[in-house]
Parts: C-alpha cells; sequence; structure tokens
C-alpha cells in the first residue's frame, strides 16, 4: 500500500488506496475528481452527477441499449468552486422501463472509465403486469481515514472493500443511512472544511464503480451534519443543507417551504420516506425544551404521508433506531420515548400495514420486530456500520424486539429483495459482511410474519 495525494483546486485529498487502481481510475481524465454518479431514477428522467477539480464544462451522453446509434445529450453545466466543482445533469429523453448506457464528457472531452456507466428506468407495470422484483442496498456509518486529520492511533476507518461487496449484488438503488462521510474538526465551521470533507470521501477509488451503476439516494446523520450528536441549535445547518445538497441526487430536499434532507420517493410498488432527525431537533441535554426529534411540521407530513400510501411496504429510513428498546444512546426511546409512542399509536390507529424502518449510526446490526394491539407487525432493520469502528458492546444492550440471532457486530450494509404478485408482495431481507458474505436472510411474507432462513 502506498500513499497518493490528488489535488483539487480549494483541498488536498489523502486516500490509502491501491496504486494501480487508482492510476486506472483518475488517469482517465484530468479535470474528473469523483463520480459518475446515478442519483434519482424515474420513468421519464434520471439524475446523473459529477464533480470536477476545478471549474469546468460537463454535460453526459446516453443512449437505448438496444439503440445505440440514437444518442441524447443532457444539457451542459458549469461546475463552480462554491458547490465543490460538483455538477447535476438530466436525463429527460428516457423511456420507461429501457435500459441505457450513457457516457461523461468533460470540456466536450469524452471520459473513458474502466467499469460499466448504464442505468435502466422504472417500468410502466401498472394495468399491465404485476409489479417486478427490485433490491435495494442500505448502508450508514462510512468512514475514510484521512490521517492528518484523524485522532491519532489506530485508523477508525476499514474495509473500504465493502463498497466492492455492495456493487457486486448489482442493487437497483441504494439508500445511505446517514454518517456517510465524517466531518473532523477542520471541517465544521466553514464551507471550506464542509467540501474539502465530502470531497474527500467521495473520491475513494473503491467506491466509484458502485456510484456509477446504482441509483443513490441519502439522508445525513450527526457526522455529516454537523458534529457529534448536532441538533437544530446547530449554526452551520443551512451550510451543511446546501453541501448535501451539492452532493447527493435526491429528487428533494426538505418539505415544501423547509429546508432539511426529507424527501419521499416510490421505486416499483414501494414508497420510501426519508426522514430528517437533525435539523428540527431539540438538544438533547436540554431539560426544560420540549422533546422532538423530527418536529411537528415534518411529524404530521410523515402520519398524513403514511395514512395516504397504497403500498404494500412503507420504508421508513432515518438515523438511530426506532423500535430498539434499549434506552441509551441514539436511540428513540432514550431520546424522546412519547414522540416515538405517538408514531407508534398512530400506525396502530389509522391499521397502517407493510411499515418497515430503515435505521443506521448505531455502529451495528439487528432486526427488530413488534406487533401492535390490531396484530400488525412492525420492522426496523438496523445496518451499520460501512467502514467505520464496530460497536462490539451491543450485545449486552437489552432489546425486547430483537430477533433472535439477527446482532451483527463487524462491519455490514443490507440488501432488501421485494418480488411477488402484486396483492402478495413480500420481502427478502440480509445482512452481508465486507466480503459479501451473508450473515443472515429472513423473509417478510405478505401477511406480516417473519420466516427465518
Amino acid at each position: 500500500m502506498m500513499r497518493w495525494i490528488a489535488c483539487s483546486c480549494f483541498s488536498f485529498i489523502a486516500i490509502l488506496v491501491e496504486p494501480f487502481f487508482f492510476c486506472s481510475l483518475f488517469a482517465q481524465h484530468p479535470l474528473l475528481q469523483a463520480g459518475p454518479m446515478l442519483g434519482y431514477v424515474d420513468m421519464k428522467e434520471v439524475l446523473l452527477w459529477v464533480q470536477t477539480k476545478q471549474e469546468a464544462q460537463v454535460y453526459f451522453e446516453y443512449w437505448d441499449k438496444e439503440n445505440p446509434s440514437q444518442r441524447y445529450a443532457t444539457e451542459s453545466v458549469t461546475t463552480h468552486k462554491r458547490l465543490g466543482f460538483t455538477a447535476k445533469c438530466i436525463a429527460d429523453r428516457v423511456e420507461p422501463g429501457r435500459s441505457y448506457a450513457y457516457q461523461l464528457y468533460i470540456n466536450r472531452e469524452a471520459v473513458t472509465l474502466p467499469y460499466p456507466t448504464e442505468f435502466k428506468t422504472q417500468p410502466l407495470w401498472r394495468w399491465r403486469t404485476d409489479p417486478p422484483a427490485f433490491t435495494v442496498a442500505a448502508g450508514s456509518c462510512s468512514y475514510i481515514n484521512e490521517e492528518r486529520y484523524d485522532r491519532p492511533g489506530r485508523p477508525y476507518g476499514s474495509n473500504y472493500r465493502i463498497f466492492n461487496a455492495i456493487a457486486a449484488q448489482k442493487p437497483d438503488l441504494m439508500i445511505w443511512l446517514g454518517d456517510n462521510m465524517y466531518l473532523r474538526e477542520p471541517d465544521w465551521y466553514t464551507r471550506t472544511g464542509f467540501l474539502h470533507r465530502f470531497t474527500h470521501d467521495r473520491s475513494l477509488p473503491d467506491l466509484q464503480p458502485l456510484l456509477a451503476a446504482t441509483h443513490h439516494y441519502a439522508i445525513w446523520d450527526d457526522h455529516d451534519y454537523g458534529p457529534n450528536d448536532s441538533d437544530g441549535t446547530w449554526i452551520n445547518k443551512d451550510l451543511a443543507w446546501e453541501v448535501f445538497q451539492a452532493f447527493w441526487g435526491n429528487p428533494t430536499f426538505g418539505l415544501p417551504g423547509q429546508k432539511g434532507c426529507t424527501t419521499q420517493f416510490q421505486y416499483i410498488d414501494v414508497d420510501f420516506f426519508l426522514l430528517d432527525n437533525r435539523y428540527f431537533r431539540t438538544p438533547n441535554n436540554c431539560k426544560t425544551c420540549p422533546c422532538t426529534i423530527l418536529g411537528k411540521e415534518q411529524m404530521d407530513w410523515l402520519r398524513g404521508a403514511l395514512a395516504a400510501s397504497l403500498a404494500p411496504y412503507k420504508v421508513i429510513a432515518m438515523g438511530g433506531q426506532f423500535l430498539n428498546t434499549h434506552a441509551d444512546y441514539e436511540t428513540y426511546i432514550h431520546l424522546c420515548p412519547a414522540e416515538r409512542d405517538s408514531l407508534l399509536a398512530f400506525i396502530e390507529r389509522e391499521n397502517i400495514r407493510g411499515v418497515i424502518f430503515l435505521t443506521g449510526d448505531r455502529h451495528h446490526g439487528e432486526l427488530s420486530a413488534y406487533k401492535n394491539a390490531r396484530g400488525n407487525w412492525i420492522y426496523e432493520l438496523t445496518t451499520s456500520p460501512l467502514t467505520s469502528g464496530v460497536h462490539t458492546g451491543a450485545a449486552r444492550e437489552v432489546n425486547r424486539h430483537r430477533v433472535e440471532g439477527s446482532l451483527v457486530t463487524e462491519h455490514n450494509f443490507a440488501l432488501l429483495r421485494f418480488s411477488g404478485p402484486r396483492t402478495q408482495r413480500q420481502v427478502e431481507i440480509a445482512l452481508l459482511n465486507s466480503e459479501g458474505n451473508i450473515l443472515w436472510k429472513k423473509t417478510i411474507l405478505p401477511n406480516g410474519e417473519l420466516v427465518k432462513e
């Protein structure tokens, strides 16, 4: 192993990588910093993201793989320093359910990459066929070492090969569950610091093939929002919001009229609700503050959106654990039990079925299951960490809802595969380690019951 340093206009980027992989990846174009990355995908539109090392004009060409002679181009975008030389381009000449290849251009020069650059639009299946099967990857807590800014001693990040393991599974989309990068002390209080950290971590060579071939959605948690345990009082939360938007390709960022990372999207027949547990949060240690994690407006929206959803599964992504009964650290029952109970009561009162919480933050993985008084099961799949330190003490936590045999205390990521006929959809869930080996696999049947494999 050896250390390579790539220079951008505003920061130096140091990443431990295999030297030959680094050269093959970044020698393709002298101005390519990171990406390309696929953002949101729908039937008539796909977002494509890239980052350059300095101001440049970028665009993408894309074509239906069955008709490669007919090529389309996105609008050209000029990257600027204020947003870290990032660009978002929209492929808006696509049709539902088609497979496309794409190529990046920087200053009108084609960029050749040593891995596939392809995407597939969502299909138009309603009233025509059963919904197709699809797979979602998920993970949280990705720490990429940078020795000169890290704490002395043993590196906190490791096993970057986990990103290759995720890519090998070929998921249709990936949901990043927060702490997607770890802001350090030099990063917290300036735009330069934020941009340096996001650029440094996004440029990891092991990450590039996954970025290029899977559609990515993200929420934040404290470490990619601000300092440890940051809440709504964080002075730079609007800066965090601006930089987060620049580096991720969600369809929206915040509820109408509000900031934050909240968004919602539908993939095939499943509704995904991506929540913000930081921007509106009251301080953890304030004894007289009215307690909230999501804030009234976001909670009201979530209740209404869940009640309105006709999807067989409603996946709620958020940082911190929701169902875990261990009242400590980043568990909802520890931080704001009344708000947790209120949401559970609403789900029960409205007879909402198919709710799956998808959470991270806790540096261990597990599956929790809770059956309410109406007989409906609510699940929580926690997947953490991707590359940061592991919480080896999780086995001592008393989580009354933990499914036996589901606790994982090593680097891991999750896969959720939705399949089956329209009225009998089921979801197979699994946690895998950094080598891509399955640690456990279980299936939620259409009636909500869990089959342990």
